[in-house]
């Protein structure tokens, strides 16, 4: 198998891998999980759902996340990484074309877990796959290119989905699936085949206190990211009552904040280190997150809506640059895997938690201040260990 498969690696490109990376992001993240969000209002006024139902259906494309994040390294040590990725991607494509069906919340939920299971798979595999094969001194910019994927899929949502709604919500899911579809057609041949998916099991064997911190850090932030990632539409729309199309317009800042995110946050690292541009960002995404339900006017809003929206996929490279710069070479892939299930974990346990917390309460206000305080306690967390380091002589 593996002569026939050499000289297809030799002539794969740098930047056609980053741009296979850039759309299996765009498509397991950017579209499978971040389109849902501004389909919320539309989905209840459209009585496919309740909001409570809809709320719960986001939090099950959360949880396949998880369970993708915690056994894609298996899947691809099964067959081959680039056929996992390209298996990944079109598992998440057909659930747009399924979920075209409105024909019971159980089928809603299985497409929606499978869609989120496709997404936690493609993160674990996508980067690490291609960074390898960039030249060292890239290696940032490609990852930010990569990441970027999330922010031209909720940008690209935000604007075509109000559009394509008044075609009604059948037509937008298949619009949705068709640029999917298109998307793996581009990346399908992109993948490198040279890779190993390596060891399965994702935990380093010795993992320092202050990596396992990392990965605490990482969940409590995923937490923390919920309400913008799951309700931000639907709160501009219902709980300010201001509309779909209003709602949107606040996901289309959210996701010109995440385009900008990654390629920001790689910069600021370059300049002032991974740790302290990772402490930075926390403490940004806690203005954020709070500044929401502020009464400050629309133009807080805005601002929440951009700063957060740049944290959500920028926070990504700088949690990755900490594990190379805390794991040692061999067991940077599962340590990687290790802080993704992390933050797929945190992701899940804040959505469910949180959608259950709306179904009882309907308060708003209280998500987002929950949201905030979940990356206060990862900040206080950071700083505790970064004291410890320098008590005892550490870098960063």
């Amino acid at each position: 198998m593996h002569p026939t498969h050499a000289p297809a690696r030799r002539e794969i490109s740098a930047p056609y891998a980053t741009l296979a990376g850039l759309c299996a992001v765009l498509v397991g993240i950017g579209l499978a999980r971040f389109a849902y969000t501004p389909l919320i209002p539309a989905l209840i006024d459209a009585g496919w759902f309740t909001a409570a139902e809809a709320a719960y259906l986001g939090a099950a494309n959360l949880a396949g996340y998880l369970v993708g994040a915690l056994f894609g390294r298996r899947l691809a040590a099964a067959s081959t990484v680039p056929a996992t990725l390209r298996a990944m991607m079109l598992v998440a494509t057909v659930s747009f074309f399924a979920s075209a069906f409105p024909l019971s919340f159980l089928w809603f939920f299985v497409w929606r877990l499978l869609s989120g299971i496709a997404g936690g798979a493609l993160m674990v595999l996508a980067a690490p796959s291609i960074l390898p094969h960039i030249a060292p001194a890239r290696r940032g910019l490609a990852g930010g290119v990569i990441f970027t994927g999330v922010g031209l899929g909720i940008a690209a949502s935000g604007t075509l989905i109000p559009l394509l709604l008044r075609q009604g919500l059948p037509l937008t899911w298949c619009a949705l699936g068709a640029l999917a579809l298109l998307l793996t057609v581009v990346a399908w041949n992109g993948w490198p085949g040279d890779v190993a998916a390596g060891p399965t099991h994702a935990r380093p064997r010795r993992a320092t206190r202050t990596l396992s911190a990392l990965y605490v850090e990482y969940g409590l932030t995923a937490a923390g990211q919920v309400p913008h990632m799951v309700f931000l539409v639907v709160y501009v729309a219902l709980g300010l009552g201001r509309g779909i199309e209003i709602g949107a317009h606040y996901w289309v800042l959210f996701g010109f904040g995440a385009v900008l995110g990654p390629m920001l946050a790689g910069q600021v690292a370059d300049r002032i280190g991974f740790a302290r541009a990772l402490r930075l960002a926390l403490l940004i995404q806690i203005l954020g997150v709070a500044l929401a339900v502020v009464p400050v006017g629309p133009l807080g809003l805005a601002i929440s809506s951009v700063v957060v929206g740049a944290a959500v996929p920028g926070v990504v490279p700088l949690v990755l640059g900490r594990v190379h710069e805390l794991a040692p070479p061999e067991q940077r892939g599962p340590a990687w895997s290790v802080a993704t299930t992390a933050f797929a974990l945190g992701q899940a346990v804040g959505a469910y938690g949180l959608s259950f917390l709306y179904a009882q309460t309907g308060d708003f206000a209280l998500l987002f201040m929950l949201g905030a305080g979940a990356i206060f306690l990862a900040l206080l967390l950071d700083l505790a260990f970064a004291r410890r380091q320098r008590g005892t002589g550490a870098s960063g």
